[in-house]
């Protein structure tokens, strides 16, 4: 059963004191690190350097500052009256609200960079996950920083235990990812289904399970804290990439999106066909999609707010003669005329079924991602479900051919985070500034930037 999308999903533990026994003698001193420190990234610089770095370049910790966030979450609660309430900073600032300082993050941009974003303290304090959405993670108040190290040495600065929460190669570690990459819009319309996705393919179980952890966090040998006689470990790569990147100055923003780039560069294969290429009048482009390297449902995520298109380029004689999603990098494309584009995006909709633009009006979504496979075995027909076809121009074209036969024909799958035609939504309520738009660019998957020529007439797979 799903827990309610309206109820605070974050929460402090509190100690329970009464008639326990007291604990052992120890000779180890206290730890130098009270609640109030563990709670400041800053605090955990000095130790764990390379880690602290990665994340404070991260999206983790761009979440509260994020231009985007900010605008929508501030328009969503002038459009609700407030009915917002937490369900914004319950993932964007989860520990400014499990500590009071902020109720609606609309003080966001007064508070101290501590309480702010995905925080150390918030993921490594987690000790236990109660739903599969909204955020419903409790945090612990006895000073453990859980990890995946099952044995972790004594430390001055705070007491360490070993999670499965927080071992990557734990199954039960996809369970605190998931909780904030799952979401369900205030009206009940499950918005965003990443880790629901995940645990319909084959990547969540048996032997090709691989976690969240193992797919954004890359391991490494060396020591998980610079102290003397730290021991060598497996530690993990705190970046986090996706396919979101900074729209303002933040630390690393280059080194952000080249390693977005190398992520999405991998996700998909493609195949590009041209079918009766000498014959006028009967000659069609055939172009297969296929999610092979996300471990879930492409694109995902903020899928309602995501763009993705097929663009698609005929020549003959260096003349275009035919061409869908072929656009400008400052152009919208949802505002572009093309019956044939192939766009990959959630739909939202409200009581009514009228299509809406901000997820707080919505009841329901229609989706058209790229499924995560289920099974690797060949043989069974659930294993073309990733194997996604379309022929240009469309059924609908009269008549759906080329009437000029090309001599070659491109290509790619382009990717914009955030639709522009969104982006220009939230400047025209004035939530969000006109500059930010023209940092919005969109991606080209590497994979998938082909050419077919009639001399060559070669397909790359």
């Amino acid at each position: 059963m799903r827990a309610s999308a309206k109820a605070i999903g974050v929460s402090l533990g509190l100690a329970l004191q009464g008639c326990s026994s007291p604990p052992p003698a120890t000779t180890e001193a206290p730890p130098t690190l009270d609640a109030k420190a563990l709670m400041d990234p800053a605090q955990c610089k000095g130790c764990h350097p390379d880690a602290f770095q990665e994340w404070a370049s991260s999206m983790h910790a761009y979440a509260a500052d994020d231009p985007v966030f900010v605008a929508m979450n501030a328009r969503g609660q002038r459009e609700t009256k407030g009915a917002l309430g937490s369900f914004c900073v319950q993932c964007h600032a989860p520990v400014a609200l499990a500590t009071g300082a902020t109720t609606d993050g609309l003080n966001l941009g007064d508070l101290p960079a501590s309480q702010k974003g995905v925080t150390c303290y918030f993921c490594h304090s987690a000790d236990d996950v109660t739903g599969t959405h909204n955020a419903p993670v409790h945090l612990a108040s006895d000073g453990v920083m859980r990890g995946g190290i099952a044995d972790p040495i004594h430390n001055i600065a705070h007491k360490s235990g070993h999670s499965k929460l927080h071992d990557r190669g734990s199954h039960d570690s996809a369970s605190l990812c998931g909780s904030c990459h799952d979401i369900d819009s205030p009206h009940g319309a499950h918005l965003e289904r990443t880790y629901a996705e995940w645990q319909g393919t084959i990547f969540s179980h048996g032997a090709s399970e691989l976690t969240c952890g193992q797919c954004h966090m890359d391991g490494r040998k060396g020591p998980a804290a610079q102290v003397d006689g730290a021991p060598s470990r497996t530690v993990h790569d705190h970046g986090f990439p996706g396919v979101d990147v900074a729209l303002t100055p933040w630390p690393d923003s280059d080194l952000q999106r080249a390693r977005v780039q190398a992520s999405l560069d991998t996700t998909l294969h493609a195949a590009l066909c041209v079918k009766g290429a000498n014959f006028p009048g009967a000659t069609q482009i055939q172009v297969v999609l296929d999610n092979v390297g996300a471990g879930h449902a492409w694109p995902s995520g903020a899928t309602q707010d995501r763009r993705a298109w097929v663009e698609v380029v005929a020549y003959a004689k260096d003349q275009v003669v035919y061409e869908s999603g072929a656009i400008a990098d400052d152009a919208s494309i949802v505002a572009h005329q093309d019956s044939d584009l192939w766009l990959l995006r959630d739909c939202m909709f409200d009581e009514q079924k009228k299509p809406v633009p901000m997820f707080w009006q919505a009841y329901s979504v229609a989706e058209n991602a790229l499924p995560g496979p289920v099974t690797n075995v060949p043989s069974n027909p659930d294993y073309y479900l990733t194997h996604v076809v379309r022929t240009y121009p469309r059924e609908s074209s009269m008549p759906p051919t080329l009437a000029t036969p090309p001599d070659k024909v491109t290509m790619r799958v382009r990717f914009i985070p955030i639709g522009l035609d969104l982006l220009e939504d939230l400047v025209a309520s004035k939530d969000l500034d006109p500059s930010i738009v023209a940092r919005m660019k969109p991606i080209t998957l590497a994979s998938t930037n082909l050419t077919w020529t009639d001399a060559t007439a070669t397909i790359k797979y």
